[in-house]
Parts: structure tokens; C-alpha cells; sequence
């Protein structure tokens, strides 16, 4: 029997297996009725495992950590089945992809560097992040409409940006830091 406390690790455990099933269903450069279902499956998992982690009181540091590796896993999964079925998309949108990719890397470069550890901010800026991507995932593989990308692009740099002030300010590593404005209060 689940216990009420397991849910969120249930939720999250839900989008590590769905990042696998995208990349199946993908790998043959079309996709099937199944993917846009399974993806929006996984983003609802990855709402409601923090809002119900937290209103059982259950939301621990090893649990916001595989969130963000299962957030990781799923877009990572979403960017293959991109290259998969939408080559010419993903080279008609290179180097803005490729500035996203590297203010990524750079972000967690310097987490890495400074806290022997990956960034668990989960800031407002990469909530509204992952609306874009959801956005742009559903405008690509539902409709075929790529310009959505801008829009998911532009948020990754904003957040990949704050989150790097916030990770050259912080003393120490921390979890759950809302914004640039919290983390500068944090500070002593």
C-alpha cells in the first residue's frame, strides 16, 4: 500500500521513466499519439510533486535534488527527440540553442566549482522557464510550430543568468532559493 508520503518520490520516479518512453517512441524520427500525452503527464508529475511534498511536509533536500534530476533526465529526452524528428529546427536554431546550452553549463560549472554540488534553486524564473518549454514542446510536437523556442530560450538565459549571481553570492550551497532577491537577504 502507497503511504501518502511517498507520493512526491512517486511522482518524481513517474518522470524519470516517462524520459526513457519519449526517446523510444522518438527514435524512429516520427512520434506517436503517445508522446505529447506522456510528456504533459510528466510536467503535471513535476508540478505536483513539490506542491504535495510540501503540504505533507515531506519536501527534503534529497527530494528537491532528484526532482531537478528528473527534470533534467525529461528535457534532455525532449532536446534528442528534437534532433530526432526536427533536425532542420534544431539547426535553424542553433546558436541561440548552443548560448542556452553554454549559460547552462556555465551555471553549473560554477555551482560545481564553488559548492561541490549542481544548483536546486528552483526560482520563479525557472517555474516560468519550464511554462515556456512546455509551451514550446507542445507548439513543436503538436503544431509543427517551432517559433515558440524563442520564448523558451529567452527564460533559459534569464533564469541560467540569476541563478549564476545567486551561486557567486550565496556563502554556502542551499536549496530552494527563490529568487536573486531572496538570495541576497540570505546572505550575511
Amino acid at each position: 500500500m502507497i503511504k501518502l508520503a511517498q507520493i512526491p518520490s512517486i511522482l518524481i520516479g513517474v518522470r524519470f521513466a516517462i524520459a526513457p518512453l519519449l526517446l523510444l517512441d522518438a527514435c524512429d524520427h516520427t512520434i506517436s499519439a503517445w508522446f505529447l500525452p506522456l510528456y504533459l503527464i510528466a510536467v503535471l508529475s513535476d508540478i505536483f510533486d513539490g506542491i504535495i511534498a510540501r503540504r505533507l511536509g515531506v519536501s527534503t533536500v534529497q527530494l528537491r535534488q532528484a526532482d531537478g534530476w528528473a527534470d533534467i533526465c525529461l528535457y534532455l529526452s525532449i532536446a534528442v527527440s528534437t534532433w530526432w524528428v526536427y533536425p532542420q529546427v534544431v539547426l535553424d536554431f542553433q546558436m541561440p540553442l548552443l548560448l542556452a546550452m553554454s549559460a547552462q553549463m556555465v551555471l553549473f560549472i560554477i555551482s560545481l566549482l564553488k559548492f561541490q554540488k549542481f544548483p536546486c534553486f528552483h526560482t520563479y524564473t525557472a517555474k516560468i522557464w519550464g511554462l515556456t518549454l512546455l509551451t514550446a514542446t507542445v507548439g513543436l510536437f503538436g503544431f509543427a510550430y517551432p517559433n515558440t523556442l524563442w520564448l523558451a530560450i529567452g527564460l533559459c538565459l534569464i533564469n541560467s543568468l540569476e541563478e549564476i549571481a545567486m551561486t557567486l553570492i550565496l556563502p554556502d550551497w542551499q536549496c530552494d532559493v527563490l529568487s536573486l532577491f531572496h538570495a541576497i537577504h540570505l546572505r550575511p
